[in-house]
């Protein structure tokens, strides 16, 4: 199959176009990619198609963004054992509504992704399921117990692009030492839930005012920023490969950037509840907005947009995290944490451009040429011909409400349901497929 996008902006840091054009797509892949600024030498904008007898299909994408698909490095599809929660066919569902043509799912499913057979159905049940691509992240720790490394090569092997226990963290630090200087053999990210389980000791909300008000125990930033800073020296000795995800603290971001001023080879993303709400939106017990790490303070919100405006923090994930509502209307205390995030980080990372934090290209940098990057997507993250055609067609000027109950996702735990929101995914294209909104 043939598919012709014509007259889009398209923007692709990964070859520095931020233009208007035309993109060819034949049987999958990228053929072509033709944009104002360099016809000026052609004569024609018109693409010459060898085989006319085959069936094209034209996007008008004039007034819209043409992006490279986005990829999320941070999320959960609960499949196997937590059906009940999401599934791979929901939750890629709610990635394509999204816009996201990748999804990198964590480890934390039951049986825990631990071993190759497990990666293995993941994989399968995706090729036969999955509306987009998705990339399954190993455990670093059998049963993510911390106490004994998962058989990481095999499961390279077989599939896994990076390793993970996110949801707790590995406490034992010649473990991590050790998971990183695997790291570094294979070639593969290990991603760091940053959480000194002693110091968070159970807490439910950011440790301060607000918690002793509410009679709600605390968890204090240190708790994320000493992990932090151990997973950042293991790193340095071991020369690993190290992406800590879900940064929340402004301290997290001071000690990011100063590794990264050393040469340590680390990267970083964050979540758009990080840099969008705080922890006064627990007022009224809303355990919507109940995550982990939690929500913190203005303080930290503009440390956030510091370090994303200047590279500290590489990446905007979505850390998806969907539940069953039942489970969610527990008290504060007993409910689990997460959000349902892959239908509304869009629109919400889009604020970030209202405000002058990120460039548009800047922001489909974080969203999808550095995820690629860091993961070594070779395929993926840019629109050079070769490359997989995930492509996602944005409307920046439509209006709209956000209604939980209409998410694709089984997942309708979110903060924001009511919200009004600007710029929509209107195309996503992925695994040959057009999907329109």
């Amino acid at each position: 199959m043939k598919i012709l996008i014509k007259d889009g902006h398209i923007i692709d840091p990964s070859q520095d176009i931020d233009d208007i054009g035309d993109i060819l797509i034949v049987d999958g892949k990228i053929k072509e990619i033709r944009v104002k600024s360099r016809e000026q030498k052609t004569e024609s904008r018109d693409f010459k198609l060898r085989d006319t007898n085959s069936e094209l299909r034209t996007i008008n994408a004039e007034g819209f963004l043409v992006i490279p698909g986005l990829i999320d490095m941070h999320v959960h599809l609960r499949e196997p054992g937590y059906e009940h929660k999401e599934t791979i066919k929901t939750g890629t569902k709610a990635a394509i509504r999204g816009g996201f043509t990748t999804v990198c799912c964590m480890s934390n499913t039951y049986p825990v992704n631990d071993n190759a057979s497990v990666t293995e159905y993941i994989i399968r049940k995706a090729a036969l399921e999955g509306l987009c691509t998705v990339l399954p992240i190993g455990a670093i720790t059998k049963g993510q117990k911390g106490e004994e490394l998962v058989e990481m090569g095999t499961m390279k092997e077989q599939g896994c692009i990076a390793f993970s226990d996110d949801g707790l963290p590995v406490m034992n630090s010649l473990i991590m030492r050790r998971a990183l200087e695997y790291s570094r053999a294979f070639d593969l990210p290990i991603i760091s839930h940053c959480e000194d389980l002693t110091l968070s000791d159970d807490g439910v909300m950011n440790d301060g005012l607000l918690s002793m008000t509410l009679g709600l125990k605390g968890i204090p930033a240190e708790a994320e920023q000493i992990m932090v800073f151990r997973d950042i020296l293991l790193t340095e000795l071991t020369h690993g490969r190290l992406h800590i995800c879900h940064v929340s603290t402004e301290g997290s971001v001071n000690l990011i950037r100063e590794a990264k001023k050393r040469g340590v080879n680390v990267t970083a993303e964050t979540c758009p509840h990080y840099f969008i709400l705080t922890e006064d939106a627990i007022r009224d017990y809303d355990t919507n907005v109940k995550v982990n790490p939690p929500l913190r303070t203005k303080k930290d919100i503009d440390a956030i947009k510091e370090g994303l405006r200047d590279g500290t923090i590489d990446v905007i994930a979505t850390d998806h995290a969907p539940h069953n509502r039942d489970e969610k209307l527990m008290e504060f205390d007993l409910a689990p944490s997460g959000i349902s995030g892959l239908e509304t980080a869009l629109p919400l990372s889009l604020m970030l451009v209202d405000e002058g934090i990120l460039s548009i290209k800047k922001l489909v940098e974080k969203m999808s040429s550095n995820p690629a990057k860091i993961l070594t997507l070779t395929s993926k993250g840019g629109l050079r011909p070769g490359n997989d055609a995930d492509i996602t067609i944005i409307d920046l000027n439509k209006e709209f409400r956000v209604e939980a109950e209409k998410f694709l996702s089984k997942g309708k735990n979110t903060p924001f349901d009511g919200w009004k929101m600007k710029g929509i995914p209107v195309v996503t294209i992925s695994k040959e497929r057009i999907y329109k909104w």
